[in-house]
């Protein structure tokens, strides 16, 4: 009886309390970087802790990390393109492993302040790098984070991921022959929901109203991931009201062809068309692929 007293006293004692760094999420010391992550996560003092994450940078302390969150913060602040100079003059003192992600913050960067053209030839580069293996470090899937929690991407959802947003930023150039293109390449490989309305907003600018609600169905009778979502169920009643206003478009949105991009996308045609299963370090999608890479004008 005194035993089991004593096993009850101990299961009503609280927890010790976790750590300063795990409990806001920041990685244990107290050097440059450390304090710099503290000012930005605790004191939540943005412009502190872009000089911080500047030391960092300079004493050589996780210059990946520092220069990939000063970035963001540089962002944050509406100084977008102080953060693209920063990370194309220090990006040579960071690891290999670093520069995905760097690009991945790079294309956020441009599209933040309207350098469509940059953020199309690094997609291009990105959708490059995967043709011949060099993603993923020659793996299948990646870690990938959002939100605080890790999860798998595979080849084949980034590939669906970078080709939707070269769409999007073809559509920002009002090149919609070119976004169609590659949003149709897209929904090929990994289709989803919100591609699926960004595809039927580019057959609505060429006046295809049919070819475009026959795509918005798709997604009405939820039949595409993501069709249930709340943003794409916004999305399709905002496209329902644009084919019910059908507004005439103009000769300069439809006019324009695909012109350099006409021999990429050919080239993404036969490079799918090359799709076999995984044999060896090479991605699985784009296995056996050394022939057409003279043939993508990145």
């Amino acid at each position: 009886m005194k035993q089991r007293k004593e096993k009850e006293t101990q299961l009503q004692e609280p927890l010790p309390s976790p750590p300063y760094h795990v409990l806001h999420k920041l990685p244990p010391g107290d050097s440059p970087y450390v304090r710099a992550k503290n000012v930005q996560l605790v004191d939540k003092d943005p412009e502190a802790a872009i000089l911080l994450f500047w030391k960092a940078i300079n004493a050589g302390d996780r210059i990946d990390s520092a220069l990939k969150d000063m970035a963001v913060v540089m962002k944050q602040q509406d100084r977008a393109e102080e953060a693209i100079e920063a990370i194309k003059s220090f990006r040579d003192r960071c690891s290999k492993q670093a520069q995905e992600s760097l690009d991945n913050v790079l294309i956020d960067l441009y599209k933040k302040c309207g350098r469509i053209d940059e953020q199309i030839q690094l997609l291009k580069q990105k959708l490059r790098m995967i043709y011949q293996g060099e993603a993923f470090n020659g793996k299948p899937t990646k870690t990938a984070r959002s939100h605080g929690k890790k999860f798998q991407v595979t080849i084949k959802q980034e590939s669906s991921r970078i080709l939707g947003n070269l769409g999007w930023a073809y559509m920002q150039q009002e090149n919609y022959l070119a976004a169609e293109a590659v949003y149709r390449k897209a929904q090929i490989i990994d289709p989803d929901a919100n591609k699926a309305c960004n595809l039927c907003q580019c057959l609505i600018k060429q006046a295809r109203y049919l070819e475009a609600r026959s795509i918005l169905e798709e997604v009405i009778q939820d039949k595409l991931p993501g069709s249930n979502d709340p943003k794409s169920r916004n999305r399709v009643k905002e496209l329902l009201q644009e084919f019910e206003s059908r507004q005439p478009i103009s000769l300069a949105s439809t006019s324009k062809g695909l012109n350099l991009e006409d021999t990429f996308l050919e080239g993404l045609d036969q490079l799918m068309s090359q799709w076999t299963p995984y044999r060896s370090r090479r991605l699985p999608i784009f296995e056996e692929i050394s022939s057409f890479r003279d043939q993508l004008a990145c």
